[in-house]
């Protein structure tokens, strides 16, 4: 059921993030260098993020995730990464519930960074018997879509649809307006019908997303990629930054009639871990600015805030480590906190979600960022050895 509750005002602000930021790195809590700008706004966001993605569809899971949104607020951690359809939706009402939590224990809502994902079916309570059946009663007869919009049959990529699950992740959440939110692979979409038709699908879903920023609804949007930003240029699969901040210009333009509209593409994510390096190694992006630059680069250069997901590679991250890793990152106690804090340190990269719904395993995660990220040359020279 949808919160019955008074939806929680405000948004975060360059202000609270950095008041937050002072708070615990005073307190020792945080260490210098574990936030990160977020490009003009000058917000600082946490290098560590909380991703609400794992664990079974059941009440005890939504506690502990709950528990560990609202501790990891409370520490000094102000990025928050949920989806539609993680966990059935059920994680939105679990995110939502901790921020209530830190909100009581006097976390601002201004100092909180939440992301919110759509894209992919939400399939409230689970799987229907009867998927067709499901899809003509809760989406076509709803207008939300047909089943020519669907990929893998599971991802639906139009304007109506992403706008109720925006409103489906405000309402679960209880906040009037997320920080951000993203579509969630909308690379599924290329290999059924070719990525030139995929970005035309794209650009009517960016118009919607830039009247949700005029809406307040949300305060900027982008793109969450698995294969779209690591492949080659010429790969079916490559998803170009630069050609997805073109899709926006024309967006923003056509949502507001003003030719000098700016657009709110303003974040990206893609898997990146110690084996998965693709997004600092690959040089695949024409950033129009005359040079080619990995996905990375090609972020900080274009002024978006490039996030990682898959941090722990599915947990295998959290008990091995790749050899040189954990040579030069000896001093730290377990594989995860030596992966935490190798993402974390990579030049370009925002912040590093993880994955939590264990309360414990949030220790790692707060024991690095009490520690400084690596220096850029101590980071670097892991690949030289590599190498």
């Amino acid at each position: 059921m949808e919160s019955t509750e008074k939806l929680i005002p405000g948004y975060a602000n360059a202000r609270a993030t950095r008041a937050y930021a002072e708070e615990h790195v005073a307190a020792g809590r945080a260490a210098e260098g574990h936030y990160s700008e977020f490009t003009r706004a000058k917000m600082r966001l946490s290098s560590l993020g909380i991703g609400t993605f794992g664990g079974a569809a059941t009440p005890e899971i939504d506690a502990r995730i709950s528990a560990v949104v609202a501790r990891a607020l409370g520490a000094g951690i102000n990025v928050i990464d949920t989806g539609a359809h993680y966990r059935y939706g059920r994680s939105l009402a679990a995110v939502g519930a901790g921020v209530r939590t830190a909100l009581a224990g006097g976390v601002p809502r201004e100092a909180m960074f939440l992301i919110g994902k759509g894209g992919f079916l939400t399939l409230r309570g689970g799987p229907p018997v009867d998927m067709a059946a499901w899809f003509e009663r809760e989406i076509v007869a709803q207008g939300l879509g047909a089943k020519a919009d669907l990929a893998k049959g599971a991802h639906l990529l139009t304007p109506e649809y992403i706008s109720h699950q925006i409103e489906l992740s405000r309402s679960l959440i209880g906040v009037e307006t997320l920080d951000a939110f993203l579509i969630d692979q909308p690379e599924v979409h290329i290999p059924e019908i070719g990525k030139e038709a995929t970005n035309r699908k794209l650009e009517p879903v960016f118009e919607m997303l830039e009247r949700a920023v005029r809406d307040k609804r949300i305060r900027a949007y982008g793109i969450s990629t698995f294969e779209g930003f690591r492949v080659e240029t010429d790969a079916k699969m490559f998803q170009s930054l630069t050609s997805m901040q073109g899709l926006a210009e024309r967006a923003a333009q056509a949502a507001t009639g003003d030719d000098m509209a700016r657009h709110h593409f303003k974040l990206a994510m893609l898997p990146f871990n110690q084996v998965m390096l693709e997004g600092f190694t690959r040089f695949n992006t024409a950033t129009g600015k005359g040079n080619v630059a990995s996905a990375l680069q090609a972020a900080h250069q274009l002024e978006v805030f490039m996030m990682a997901s898959h941090t722990l590679l599915k947990g295998h991250l959290a008990t091995q480590s790749v050899d040189v890793v954990a040579e030069r990152l000896a001093d730290y106690p377990n594989a995860a906190q030596r992966a935490l804090q190798f993402n974390r340190s990579t030049p370009g990269l925002g912040t590093a979600l993880v994955g939590i719904s264990t309360p414990e395993h949030l220790d790692d995660l707060l024991a690095v960022a009490a520690r400084p990220p690596l220096e850029r040359k101590e980071y670097l020279g892991m690949y030289q050895k590599a190498e």
